[in-house]
């Protein structure tokens, strides 16, 4: 499937030339104007030897030594330049390929931090993605080179056409036609090589998932306690050739057909010598003028040739720009999409949480996964919420934290609807500890510290919450403390167990000290009954004030709160404290009296 057509005409393709060059000037514009003044230099520099070929043979032929002499140092001094420029064109092309690399990555990132979550469960995105940051380095500079590089062809070659008319034009139309048919077997096969990747984007992605999958520590028990090892690495293999084969049939094919064109333009390059040493011959030609066509019509002949070569990388180049650009212009927000002109108002002076009718369905599914939700949440309440597996309790979770915009209904908190406050507001007010916490490899602080990035630095906040959170032991036992790298991806790193890494999360959560709800999803998963029981009394300690929602599966833990909510697919089934809902005798009852008997 064919995620993005680029636009087929020249307008577009010029202003996506444009837009690659001022990425290049941008990303470093003293490397830049070097490198484009280094370019131009080489357009003129053939002219100038031409020219010079010429006068030497002229001085040679009448036995003019002197001039002939300083002619050829000329020519010397001119070689020279050449080289150093070209040296000098590629060190600075290659330096600015490294700056530009990081350049349009750093906006691949900065485009990915501003959408939202549904965007990163979506298979299409990833797609999108991947095409975007597939040689994302190399092909805004690769289309700005090609650009220039015309650019100076373009200028060599009038300057050849010049030279050449005077001797023959039909012999120029004769070498400017020859060069067209290898040029277009270069753009039919350029966009044959932006299909087929782009087509394969879903399996270049499969085949670095099982790289990820052979080559992590995530992943290396399961796969050594079940021998799963040889499976995936076939798995891997064979995906690889199947591409490998792609490739190469289609690089086998363009060698072919670009090599038998081309040798049109070298036939007719030799016919036009013909021409010249019978005219020479003949005495219609002086030996400088020889020379001089002779290099003209070679030169002249690389120059068309590089144009329309070039042209075809152009548009290959272009295709790839085109992904990158369509992955840059995905619709975003910076703040929370504004409700429609018939939403409900605001309910001013209210305090708290409430949902109305609120449903949610994903992308591209028939089902609701929440549906008719009405539940309010006081604030400086704290409220467990259970249900079987599949229940929605998660999603309902990444609906209040705005994760989620509701497909129906709306959610209110202290009587704003989530959708008109500023994300960053709304991300103040919350402070949360996912179930599927990170583990970042990074040091014990920065695992702390990122729960509140604007506080990173602020030791004393890390420190409290490093015991709000119950992880003060954990820290005092790793050799740096703080300073530790935590995981085993890089030097010296310290693992952690299940229950040290939660604890960790959990401090994560208490550096948002300024938050007034606080969010946990399964926050003791990995603690035993003990550190279970420390952990909720640290809670309800801290979370004085503070509106709290619960999400767990432990009922000794669910039974503390304010009150419980018991979710379904019909919506909210149950709601009261723990002995009312016993006492009803429904659903929580059921699950509470099954879990009861089996610590019996």
């Amino acid at each position: 499937m064919r995620a993005h057509d680029t636009g087929g005409g020249l307008r577009p393709r010029l202003q996506r030339g444009a837009t690659a060059l001022r990425m290049a000037w941008d990303s470093a514009p003293a490397t830049a104007a070097a490198w484009i003044s280094a370019t131009a230099l080489l357009a003129v520099l053939p002219l100038a030897i031409a020219w010079v070929g010429k006068a030497i043979v002229d001085a040679v032929v009448a036995r003019d030594l002197e001039p002939a002499l300083a002619w050829v140092v000329g020519e010397l001094l001119l070689m020279a330049l050449v080289g150093a420029t070209q040296r000098g064109a590629g060190t600075l092309r290659g330096l600015l390929a490294i700056r530009l690399g990081l350049f349009v990555n750093l906006k691949i990132l900065r485009k990915a931090l501003t959408l939202d979550l549904p965007h990163f469960q979506d298979s299409e995105f990833y797609d999108r993605l991947t095409r975007a940051r597939r040689e994302a380095t190399s092909r805004p500079l690769a289309l700005a080179g090609e650009l220039l590089g015309l650019v100076g062809a373009v200028v060599t070659l009038l300057g050849f056409i010049a030279l050449l008319l005077s001797f023959s034009p039909l012999a120029v139309l004769v070498l400017v036609a020859a060069a067209f048919p290898a040029a277009l077997a270069e753009l039919r096969f350029s966009r044959e090589a932006f299909d087929l990747r782009n087509q394969r984007a879903t399996e270049a992605r499969r085949l670095g998932y099982y790289e990820y999958v052979l080559a992590s520590d995530e992943h290396a028990k399961e796969i050594m306690i079940n021998g799963l090892g040889p499976t995936l690495l076939a798995r891997y293999q064979e995906t690889g050739e199947r591409l490998f084969r792609e490739e190469r049939g289609l690089a086998l094919r363009r060698t072919l057909w670009v090599t038998l064109l081309a040798q049109l333009g070298t036939l007719s390059f030799y016919g036009c010598y013909l021409l010249i040493a019978w005219r020479t011959v003949l005495g219609e030609l002086g030996l400088g003028d020889m020379t001089l066509y002779v290099i003209a019509f070679r030169q002249g002949q690389q120059s068309f040739q590089s144009i329309l070569l070039g042209l075809g990388s152009l548009y290959e180049h272009d295709l790839y720009m085109s992904n990158l650009l369509a992955f840059l212009a995905i619709p975003t927000t910076t703040t929370r999409a504004l409700p429609g002109p018939t939403a409900a108002p605001a309910r001013p002076g209210e305090r708290g949480i409430r949902f109305e009718d609120v449903g949610f369905r994903y992308p591209g599914q028939r089902e609701f996964a929440l549906r008719h939700i009405d539940l309010t949440i006081p604030a400086g309440q704290s409220m467990a919420l259970v249900g079987h597996n599949g229940a929605g309790k998660t999603t309902f979770l990444k609906l209040l934290t705005g994760l989620y915009t509701p497909t129906e209904g709306r959610i209110l908190l202290d009587g704003r609807d989530l959708r008109e406050i500023p994300t960053d507001e709304l991300r103040r007010r919350l402070a949360v500890a996912f179930q599927d916490f990170n583990q970042y490899q990074l040091t014990a602080r920065e695992n702390v510290a990122y729960g509140c990035p604007e506080r990173q630095h602020d030791a004393p906040q890390i420190d409290r919450a490093v015991d709000d959170g119950g992880a003060r032991p954990v820290i005092d036992a790793l050799p740096a403390r703080l300073d530790t790298q935590l995981g085993r991806w890089f030097p010296g790193g310290v693992d952690l167990s299940g229950g040290q890494w939660q604890r960790v999360a959990l401090a994560r959560a208490f550096m948002r000290q300024g938050a007034d709800v606080l969010v946990l999803d399964e926050p003791t998963a990995a603690l035993d009954v003990d550190a279970e029981a420390e952990v909720f009394a640290r809670v309800r300690e801290l979370a004085a004030g503070r509106t709290v929602l619960l999400i767990s599966h432990r009922f000794p833990s669910v039974r503390t709160a304010d009150r419980i909510v018991v979710l379904d697919r019909r919506g909210v089934a149950e709601s009261g404290t723990h002995a009312e809902l016993l006492a009803a005798g429904g659903l929580y009852a059921a699950m509470f009296r099954k879990q009861a008997a089996g610590y019996a």
